[in-house]
């Protein structure tokens, strides 16, 4: 990957003392051991080699199909275009030796492989802080409200029983989707012919309810509800579950019982950063790939500073990123139509460390929702101990590209504003600040997941899992339950490796 542009990182750093660099996310043996995974790029002339399996992309998905094929008795190399492995999962840094998650980083109930994941490579979690009450700013009107009461994670908007009733119906016709095969449902072409917008504007009356679906769509996926399926929203919810435990919106949306109920010790990146460890010189870094040639029985991979001959190739990325590859026979018409139209959101994670979790002194669980400012929903993202104070917040869809071109300090200045706003005047001097904005990190290209507009999963959604030739596909955005979780990813690896074992 190129060196960050000046705002990727942006930081104020002031001291710290050695009990609070180790506080959270401090660099681990893991992370250090990492540095002996091989760098393509490195390598003085360009290097072949074979396998039985080449992978493309490091990501959890990746890792977790390669981890599973050597546990098969399959010759693996995996190929990451970045100089870290854990692709949307990224220990951001703090400029004090620490990270706070600039990615990924939640996990919750029903999400049982990357659980078992993270427990196999000795990554622990904590609970999500969530004591206290949750800030609601909305119409030029601060409010407070318990978290615990019959809403849960739903602000207690006037148009709230307006709200509840779309959300039955919602949760309710998302019971009729089959999981991961939402083109099936009995009405995938109705609901797949329209957005979210437009079925909230001719479901709803009262703008409160109608704000907080829009709400709903920027916190969970990063775009406006104008630009996503009804269908891709109804799998998305159906998804949030597991074989046993149907997908429901609660479990999307709270904090307590839902899927940000707790965060890795040490950050997310720790779960990926492990496995990659645990795979050796199998893993080779600064290698993004530009073309693959199927040819003779065989797929050939080349990567920047190697080319890897197999017996198949996995492309473990989501689809409008994986499109970026020249293939050689071409793909065929319906996966080449589903890559131009499954966009990632836009989205920037801001954080802001200060010295004390000053939030909880005030009983507030550092969780927000607002409409005004450019972050539109926060949290606490403090260590477990709370020895310090991090706040994170989420510059969502027209937010984050409002600042398009602005500098870093900039971009500071709207996310500290945003705090302050939520939380009062001590939210204005933190320790330092940094932030990640997805939508123009060139192995992203956006962020948390790529989503469906109208017409796309009715038409070209089975390609996302259907193997070419030689060539299969993973990434969460591939996955049946929890896709655009990490648990998704996860699972996408697992089920690739199978389908991959199963023909050599």
């Amino acid at each position: 990957m190129a060196p960050a542009p000046a705002w990727k990182d942006h930081l104020k750093v002031t001291s710290v003392s050695r009990r609070r660099l180790l506080g959270t996310g401090a660099l681990t043996a893991a992370g250090a051991a990492l540095m002996t995974v091989s760098t393509a790029s490195n390598a003085a002339a360009e290097t072949t080699a074979e396998a039985d399996v080449v992978i493309v992309g490091g990501g959890l998905a990746g890792l977790s199909a390669a981890r599973d094929l050597v546990s098969a008795g399959k010759s693996v190399i995996v190929l990451e275009s970045r100089d870290r492995v854990g692709g949307r999962v990224y220990g951001m840094p703090l400029g004090d030796g620490t990270t706070s998650e600039g990615g990924a980083e939640f996990i919750g109930p029903t999400q049982d492989r990357i659980a078992a994941l993270a427990q196999a490579m000795g990554v622990a979690t904590f609970p999500t802080y969530n004591t206290g009450q949750n800030v609601y700013y909305r119409s030029g009107k601060r409010s407070l409200y318990a978290t615990d009461g019959v809403l849960g994670a739903v602000p207690p908007d006037w148009g709230v029983v307006d709200l509840e009733v779309a959300l039955l119906s919602i949760g309710n016709m998302a019971k009729t989707v089959p999981v991961g095969e939402p083109w099936k449902a009995a009405k995938a072409e109705e609901w797949d012919s329209q957005t979210v917008y437009t079925w909230s504007r001719a479901n709803t009356v009262s703008s409160g309810a109608r704000f907080l679906l829009d709400a709903f769509i920027s916190a969970t996926l990063s775009v406006r509800s104008r630009d996503v399926s009804l269908l891709y929203v109804l799998n998305y919810i159906a998804s949030a579950g597991n074989e046993t435990n149907p997908g429901t919106v609660d479990r999307l949306i709270n904090t307590k019982g839902g899927g940000q109920e707790s965060r890795f010790v040490g950050g997310s990146q720790e779960v990926p950063t492990k496995l990659a460890v645990s795979l050796g010189d199998r893993v080779k870094l600064n290698a993004p790939v530009r073309r693959v040639v199927t040819e003779n029985g065989k797929v050939r991979v080349e990567a920047d500073g190697i080319t890897v001959t197999a017996k198949r190739a996995v492309i473990a990325m989501s689809p409008a990123i994986a499109g970026k590859i020249d293939f050689t026979p071409t793909l065929p018409a319906a996966r080449i139509q589903l890559m131009q139209r499954y966009p990632m959101g836009s989205v920037a994670k801001f954080v802001a460390v200060y010295d004390t979790p000053f939030w909880r002194a005030d009983g507030l669980t550092g969780q927000a929702v607002s409409d005004q400012g450019a972050i539109d929903s926060t949290f606490d993202n403090s260590p477990p101990d709370g020895s310090r104070g991090i706040l994170m917040g989420f510059m969502n869809q027209t937010n984050i590209r409002a600042l398009d071109g602005a500098s870093a300090d900039d971009v500071t200045a709207a996310g500290l504003a945003s705090f302050a706003l939520l939380f009062g005047d001590k939210a204005k001097t933190p320790q330092r600040t940094t932030f990640q904005r997805w939508d123009n990190e060139t192995w992203s290209g956006g962020g948390p997941v790529g989503i469906a507009p109208p017409g796309t999963l009715s038409d070209f959604g089975p390609a996302l899992r259907q193997p070419c030739g030689l060539i299969h596909w993973a990434g969460t955005e591939t996955a049946s339950y929890w896709t655009g979780y990490m648990d998704g990813a996860v699972r996408s690896g697992e089920r690739v490796a199978k389908e991959v074992a199963a023909v050599l």
